[in-house]
């Protein structure tokens, strides 16, 4: 069964609850920034400044999430994401009670910036939990992909929940739910043991010492940490820097997705209230491909495997602005179109999760893991702001195929890429 593994996973000593806690502390990178999407364009009635909010907030998220990184892989996690945690949850309401305020735009921005800044990178944490609680093996890749598809699942989750609470109350209401759940869940994972546990500080290499050929040579965790440094530009080496071009360029695709939906929703369909049901098949897709990928024996010579899974995705999106261009599609028109191209999303960023591992010293794998948060989010911030303007300029068709453009050029960058990811150790 595809779920066999995922559930052996889960049944492992200290492993259920610091997931279920992340996977309750992310739901707001669903639900937030279409929440400032929905209530700064019912508030101001432009998707421009709704865009700037929410990209506010993505390139605070990407300022912040490898200095974070960093400090959890040197001081532990419990100590950073408290204070983080419950600032970001603190900001994002003030956000939400500012807008319905009538807040300047300018103070909208700010918000939403800070409030990024000081989002903790619990994908990065729980990565390395799962290094914790889960040996390393078939169990520690399923229990990888399980987390990547838990973020998908909150894409379904996220926007139909928000879509409910549009229907029941006021717009303000999903930011401040999402301020409360951001605060339980990470509160929530902080007090479990993996999180509580400090990190070992392994002998760094004196001035001039000479790295051993063993150290170089192992390809496990331990030989990559010794022979890993501790210096930025030992982290950038390598493949990293084109893993964070090729993510960032798809992200900006997500990001023109994201507020683009939210206008088909509104402008194409005529009710806010479809805009669960878009997302809930775009994302629901990529969760039943990630979970299909997760159970894959063995996930080398992904840098092979990338391009493919970016070509499907774009191929899939493709139709969308064109159907939208001929006319007014029904929502049935649309969702088939959607699920189809969000098959491959999961796998990819299962692939670039996993080539971000290997090409990183273990010592810091939570900084570079959070080095990939920052390029996605720095992607999908552009790629708001983008949509916003282009939604008004140009309308939704114009839009979306920005987003189609977005994901064929991540997918030139990783056929570019290949040889680079290959080298790298």
């Amino acid at each position: 069964m595809v779920v066999a593994p995922y559930a052996a996973v889960l049944r492992r000593p200290g492993a259920i609850r610091p997931f279920v806690a992340t996977v309750v502390a992310r739901l707001p990178i669903a639900m937030a920034p279409l929440g400032m999407v929905v209530l700064v364009q019912n508030v101001t009635g432009s998707y421009a400044i709704a865009g700037l909010v929410t990209g506010g907030f993505a390139v605070g998220t990407s300022v912040g999430a490898p200095v974070w990184g960093r400090m959890m892989d040197r001081l532990g996690q419990a100590r950073v994401i408290v204070p983080t945690v419950l600032a970001s949850a603190v900001l994002i309401a003030a956000l939400a009670l500012g807008a319905v305020g009538g807040a300047p735009a300018v103070w909208l921005v700010a918000l939403a910036a800070a409030a990024g800044l000081t989002f903790p990178p619990f994908g990065a944490a729980m990565r390395s939990t799962w290094r914790l609680v889960v040996p390393e093996g078939p169990e520690r890749r399923a229990g990888f992909a399980l987390d990547a598809v838990a973020v998908e699942s909150l894409f379904v989750g996220g926007p139909l929940f928000l879509s409910l609470l549009l229907v029941v109350s006021p717009p303000v209401v999903p930011l401040l739910v999402s301020a409360v759940l951001l605060a339980a869940g990470g509160l929530a994972y902080s007090a479990t043991e993996p999180a509580r546990r400090r990190p070992p500080h392994g002998r760094r290499s004196r001035p001039g010492e000479i790295v051993s050929g063993r150290a170089k040579a192992d390809g496990s965790e331990a030989g990559r940490a010794r022979a890993g440094g501790s210096g930025p530009g030992r982290l950038m080496a390598g493949g990293l820097p084109v893993v964070l071009v090729i993510s960032a360029a798809l992200s900006i695709g997500f990001g023109v997705i994201d507020t683009s939906l939210a206008a088909t929703a509104r402008q194409v369909l005529g009710h806010q209230g479809w805009l669960g049901l878009l997302f809930a098949a775009i994302a629901g897709a990529s969760v039943i491909g990630g979970l299909a990928y997760g159970t894959r024996a063995t996930h080398d010579r992904e840098q092979r495997r990338l391009p493919v899974a970016l070509g499907v995705f774009a191929l899939g999106l493709a139709p969308v602005p064109f159907l939208i261009a001929a006319g007014r599609p029904s929502l049935w028109a649309l969702l088939p179109l959607l699920f189809l191209a969000g098959l491959a999303i999961a796998p990819a960023l299962i692939m670039l999760q996993n080539i971000v591992d290997r090409v990183a010293p273990a010592a810091r794998h939570q900084e570079a893991q959070a080095w990939l948060s920052t390029s996605s989010t720095t992607g999908g911030a552009a790629g708001t702001a983008v949509a916003g303007l282009a939604v008004d300029a140009a309308g939704v068709p114009a839009a979306l195929g920005l987003a189609v453009i977005a994901v064929l050029l991540s997918c030139l960058l990783a056929v570019l890429g290949r040889g680079v990811l290959a080298g790298s150790p």
